[in-house]
């Protein structure tokens, strides 16, 4: 069991960390709407597909129907917002602001799931991974005019993605990731037809760039029904702060993914604050282990 947790939560750390430059190729040509509604709906089909394959059932009870919305929350709510977002800032900044939901949902973990998350060595370590942030959104802040609208944006999607992930463990419904997330986007995939017909008029565009069809294809594919999949996985058996530090290691990774692979700006403020985060995560691991040996 440690092997499989540990294999699906580095791999929703890979997934994650190539899934903001897919998001921001797969709006190249296309509207952020048409995009974000094209990968659901392709993640959709493949989970219908796989559960029909593995013979298994969604359970409609009423914790696991309040569980499917509590995850079509962050599927669709956090995920609109992050692709509106998306057209306004690197690619890489959406994984960094993101960095901020472990901050987030250790206080509210320690709220709702009474999770030991805090403490003051924890403290220092989610405020030391803050000024980092705090120290990249000021580089962000310096792109254009329209950087400040996609950080409040981003930012919004992260409260949303935490709220989410603490209120399923709230739940506790004990269902498997795939009937999580198929649950969610069955929920979601709906009101992402329903928005495109709003902004778009349901308008199919004239054509699809390459670039975009096989980021779209990543994402429905890859990024939604195995990273989606693997993070409900590594969320039902492991603490929601735990979890959520994840961000703090995928902010690294994206940003240096989008300056080899996108041309995206790395300055001297971007590599100050993911040493900050970097110090932040470690000192946190240092603090975790040391709480789980003494029982904590």
């Amino acid at each position: 069991m440690k092997t499989r947790l540990a294999l699906a939560y580095f791999g929703v750390i890979l997934v994650w960390t190539t899934t903001p430059l897919a998001i921001k190729w797969s709006s190249i040509g296309v509207s952020f709407v048409f995009g974000a509604t094209a990968r659901m709906t392709a993640g959709l089909t493949c989970l219908l597909l796989l559960l029909l394959l593995l013979r298994r059932r969604l359970p409609l009870n009423r914790l696991a129907l309040l569980t499917y919305l509590a995850v079509a929350i962050q599927l669709y709510g956090s995920m609109l917002i992050t692709y509106w977002s998306a057209q306004f800032v690197p690619s890489g900044w959406i994984s960094v602001i993101f960095g901020l939901s472990p901050f987030m949902t250790a206080f509210m973990a320690a709220a709702y799931l009474k999770e030991r998350s805090l403490g003051w060595g924890k403290l220092f370590a989610y405020s030391l991974g803050l000024g980092g942030l705090v120290v990249m959104f000021s580089s962000a802040l310096e792109l254009d005019e329209f950087a400040l609208q996609g950080v409040l944006g981003i930012l919004l999607a992260t409260f949303i993605h935490a709220a989410s992930a603490v209120w399923v463990k709230q739940i506790a419904a004990r269902l498997t990731a795939l009937q999580l997330v198929t649950g969610g986007l069955i929920i979601a995939v709906p009101l992402y037809f329903c928005t495109w017909y709003w902004l778009d008029d349901g308008v199919l565009p004239d054509t699809i760039p390459q670039q975009t069809l096989y980021s779209i294809a990543y994402l429905g594919v890859v990024a939604t029904t195995l990273g989606f999949a693997l993070y409900y996985f590594v969320l039902n058996n492991m603490e929601a702060t735990n979890v959520a530090m994840m961000n703090l290691m995928t902010p690294i990774m994206s940003l240096f993914l989008g300056y080899s692979v996108n041309h995206e700006p790395l300055t001297l403020k971007t590599i100050a604050g993911t040493s900050l985060i970097m110090c932040a995560l470690l000192i946190y691991e240092i603090v975790n282990r040391r709480q789980q040996r003494k029982g904590m």
